[in-house]
């Protein structure tokens, strides 16, 4: 049996999956990750700390500058054979929940249901207001820079508006870590997907999963920290392994 063969009757064994998805997963849709050399996003340009944007309106400006006037990687991608793989799975009730370090909403764009998706580093898809929590799409916030140069404060509440997701420097979202920790304790299998689990606290969910007795399989093209206590790990390409363990490509 290959170590496909072995992550499908991992599946079919298991009653309640929950996926962990990294930055490995979306690079099969063309969006590059962060850490690989030449091309990683953050070895392109320096990432703007949390505590300077807040304290800063001209590094404000320039993080929108950057949104809007960067390449549209996120904005142009599409779900691949891997999210719709995972997606077949937590349809089918086999899976319950993704825990994603991605916030690029791929995993609702190839069908899963918000309520599913538990985004530890938020959603890069639309902003909200610091303050207030107020929500703003996108395309308005860039129709407002492109006419005024800036992106202006809320205007319910004057507060400062950010993109949805964590950056550097800023607390993880205390409620999507809880929900990632109640899913964790109640699996039976978890399965990482593209991530090279060195990024914590999140990496830690798959290492707990496995201590508390869940089964613990990883998908990854390159070794993880984790590999040596995984039951299985296949070193291939997302998309086709996970459409043949789901039962999609037999």
């Amino acid at each position: 049996m290959s170590d496909a063969d072995d992550l499908r009757a991992l599946i079919e064994d298991a009653q309640r999956i929950v996926f962990f998805t990294g930055a490995g997963i979306s690079t099969e849709s063309g969006i590059p990750d962060f850490r690989s050399p030449g091309t990683g996003l953050w070895t392109k340009m320096k990432p703007i700390q949390f505590q300077d944007f807040v304290a800063s309106d001209a590094v404000r400006q320039e993080s929108w500058r950057r949104r809007f006037d960067g390449e549209r990687t996120i904005e142009d991608a599409s779900p691949n054979s891997g999210h719709y793989a995972v997606a077949h799975l937590i349809a089918s009730g086999k899976a319950v929940a993704v825990i994603t370090q991605n916030v690029d909403n791929l995993h609702q764009d190839s069908g899963v249901e918000d309520d599913a998706v538990i985004e530890l580093h938020g959603n890069a898809c639309y902003a909200k207001c610091l303050s207030c929590d107020t929500r703003f799409e996108m395309a308005d916030l860039e129709a407002q820079f492109k006419r005024l140069g800036r992106v202006e404060p809320c205007g319910r509440c004057g507060g400062i508006v950010k993109s949805a997701t964590i950056s550097f420097g800023q607390a993880m979202p205390e409620r999507e870590m809880a929900r990632a920790q109640a899913q964790t304790e109640q699996c039976d299998l978890m399965i990482v997907l593209g991530s090279s689990l060195q990024v914590y606290p999140a990496a830690g969910f798959p290492e707990y999963a496995k201590r508390l007795g869940a089964r613990l399989a990883i998908v990854n093209r390159e070794p993880t920290p984790l590999d040596d206590i995984a039951d299985v790990v296949v070193h291939d390409a997302i998309g086709i392994t996970m459409s043949y363990a789901a039962g999609i490509n037999r």
